[in-house]
């Protein structure tokens, strides 16, 4: 697959999750991150995409620590990224 497409197929399910919060969560970060990503960063986001909501929404509001084989340089990105103002 071309990276482009993959880039918009991963911005596409970070913004179609399920739930409104993990949309706006992990659809802003996919839009201000996945464009300049590199392959090696797309691999963790895409697997930051099949951690459960529930589990990235307690990361992200700190309710809990993800667990060490979690804990990339991706995962650190998306808790540390805030959402533009509305």
């Amino acid at each position: 697959m071309d990276i482009n497409d993959r880039r918009k197929k991963l911005v596409f399910r970070a913004w179609h999750r399920g739930t409104r919060e993990m949309d706006l969560l992990l659809g802003s970060f996919a839009d201000s991150f996945v464009h300049t990503c590199s392959p090696e960063e797309l691999d963790q986001f895409e697997h930051l995409l099949t951690c459960q909501d529930p589990d990235l929404y307690d990361w992200k509001c700190e309710r809990a620590t993800p667990p060490s084989e979690e804990n990339t340089p991706v995962m650190r990105l998306f808790l540390s990224h805030k959402l533009p103002p509305a």
